[in-house]
């Protein structure tokens, strides 16, 4: 990862001329409230202070040139009246698809020239590719004078990932990107797109939340996500109701009881068990934060997780023994978060026993032959942003 002054040097050399800005946008690490976004349901994530940064140019010729420090490669030429979704480009499709998007909504960008770097770890479910998508077009609203506000930015940057890229996300990732302010997390109903900053001062309570990437991707993850989708809006659909966000927590087990007797398969009654509940456990965390007692979040944490292995069915055996290794090491409450299938899990603890905590989880999956998986602490941190000019070398 470059600093500023390298990145714009980097960009200068490359291209032959310097940047006009340079922006960033975070990844994020979700709280609670998982897949409950494509649903219409509450989500609560947070900024990591992990980001990718581009530095961009404007064209007026058409042309489109994507560059990445990270990933071996030239440059990446496009032009921006022949982007076609699901193209392929690789990691070049997701700024490329931002660029398509932002068109196919009528915004005239008539090419850029862009160079990216990032330090938010890529498979391991802390959204590389929604910090790529958002840095870009933060930098592009900027340059062309769109007016965008940051959460048409995420809407732009979910269309791209889905209609270009095909991965048929909600809008949870590219909002935290977006809006996630330092200190707080992100109350975020995925319906109407409102939001709520909530305080969430880790280190005056005296706690971490610690972000363990197991560093493990496990492919039966490709199609699940699809599939658990598809699960829910039958669910909805049996239910006769809009989305699984307008079935209430105190109807849940009539609902069920009703989707039994509908003989839908049974796969659609966890799914639908899961997502209510996690719902419901958004607005007890909320609750929670609100009253300042965030150590009795670490429950809800712990339940999440039991309803994402055993009703969602999305965790993993190396997720699994994070979440128990944690817990018999004193740790608050842990469990997995985003997709799952591997990926990351995040770990609720007081000061004191962070480095516990940390090495019994290492000495568990040492033991059980894994890896060791990487550990950090997640901070709540700033959404996207043009960053200051860098300050040359003296």
């Amino acid at each position: 990862m470059t600093d500023n002054a390298e990145l714009t040097a980097s960009f200068t050399e490359l291209y032959g001329k310097a940047p006009e800005g340079i922006w960033a946008a975070p990844g994020r690490v979700n709280l609670i409230g998982e897949y409950t976004d494509f649903n219409d349901g509450f989500v609560m994530p947070l900024a990591l202070p992990h980001a990718a940064r581009a530095a961009v140019a404007r064209r007026t010729d058409g042309e489109v040139r994507l560059h990445s420090t990270d990933v071996p490669g030239g440059v990446v030429s496009l032009r921006v009246d022949e982007l076609t979704p699901h193209s392929g480009h690789g990691w070049a499709a997701y700024p490329a698809g931002v660029v398509w998007a932002l068109r196919e909504a009528g915004h005239p960008v008539t090419g850029a020239d862009i160079q990216l770097t990032s330090t938010v770890p890529v498979g391991a479910g802390l959204s590389s590719s929604a910090a790529l998508e958002v840095v870009t077009a933060l930098a592009l609203n900027d340059l062309f004078e769109l007016g965008l506000t940051a959460p048409e930015l995420a809407v732009l940057g979910q269309r791209a990932e889905n209609d270009f890229v095909g991965v048929p996300c909600g809008v949870m990732d590219q909002m935290a990107s977006a809006c996630c302010t330092e200190g707080h997390a992100l109350y975020l109903d995925t319906r109407d797109l409102t939001q709520r900053q909530v305080p969430f001062d880790l280190a005056a309570h005296g706690l971490q939340l610690l972000v363990v990437d197991t560093r493990v991707k496990h492919a039966l993850g490709d199609g699940a996500y699809a599939e658990r989708r598809a699960g829910c809006e039958t669910g909805a659909r049996t239910l006769g109701i809009p989305t699984l966000r307008d079935l209430p927590y105190d109807g849940l087990d009539e609902a069920l009881g009703t989707l039994e007797a509908a003989d839908v398969d049974e796969s659609v009654v966890r799914y639908v068990r899961h997502v209510v509940s996690d719902n419901h456990r958004v607005e007890r965390v909320i609750e929670l934060l609100d009253a300042g007692d965030v150590r009795a979040a670490g429950p809800v944490l712990d339940d999440g997780h039991r309803s994402l292995r055993d009703d969602l069915r999305v965790s993993c055996p190396e997720l699994d023994l994070v979440v128990a290794a944690a817990g018999e090491a004193g740790a608050l409450g842990a469990r997995m978060t985003g997709g799952g299938f591997g990926g990351s899990a995040i770990v609720l603890v007081e000061d004191a026993a962070a480095d516990t905590v940390t090495k019994a989880v290492v000495e568990a999956f040492t033991s059980a032959g894994h890896a060791a998986p990487g550990i950090f602490p997640a901070v709540p941190s700033a959404g996207a942003r043009r960053l200051p000019p860098a300050v040359p070398a003296v």
